[in-house]
């Protein structure tokens, strides 16, 4: 089951470390993992993405509570939230592929960045299965690069995590 985690934390030396050893430490991959402060300067928000166990899932969040940097975590699992990402991708531009290129772009909102005589810089945000689907259609063409951020998460109800 994939889970989607916030974490509020003390912007400090180690933390990052400290929290990425509790998901190593119980055989757990971090799909993404994205961090940037906060309102408050001294506070970073951590958003990340792993899939498992619930049972054990519930144990780390437990753990991620109990460290002294950790301010608040709230597991987004089952719950209403906002989820934006924001990828961009090289993709060929050939002549003969780059009216084509342009109608997907347009089509899922993205916006061309960067143009050389043979490639596109896409740039698109939204939900991670909106970025896969353009992924999908511009592939056929020649990806050659992709550079996601990670899904970051804002609570759509009173469980939103403040800072």
């Amino acid at each position: 089951m994939k889970h989607t985690i916030s974490v509020l934390v003390e912007n400090e030396f180690g933390v990052l470390s400290r929290i990425s050893g509790l998901f190593s430490g119980r055989g757990f991959n971090i799909e993404s993992l994205s961090v940037a402060p906060t309102l408050e300067p001294n506070i970073s928000r951590m958003t990340l993405v792993t899939t498992g166990d619930d049972r054990i899932l519930e144990q780390i969040n437990k753990q991620l509570n109990k460290l002294i940097s950790t301010i608040k975590v709230v597991d987004f699992t089952g719950e209403a939230y906002v989820e934006r990402e924001l990828a961009l991708i090289k993709v060929n531009a050939e002549a003969d592929s780059r009216a084509e290129a342009l109608r997907i772009v347009d089509i899922f909102r993205a916006s061309v960045v960067d143009v050389t005589p043979k490639t596109y810089t896409i740039q698109i945000t939204g939900a991670p299965a909106k970025i896969d689907g353009l992924i999908e259609l511009l592939r056929p063409m020649g990806i050659k690069e992709i550079v996601r951020s990670g899904p970051i998460v804002m609570g759509r109800g009173a469980k939103g995590v403040t800072g």
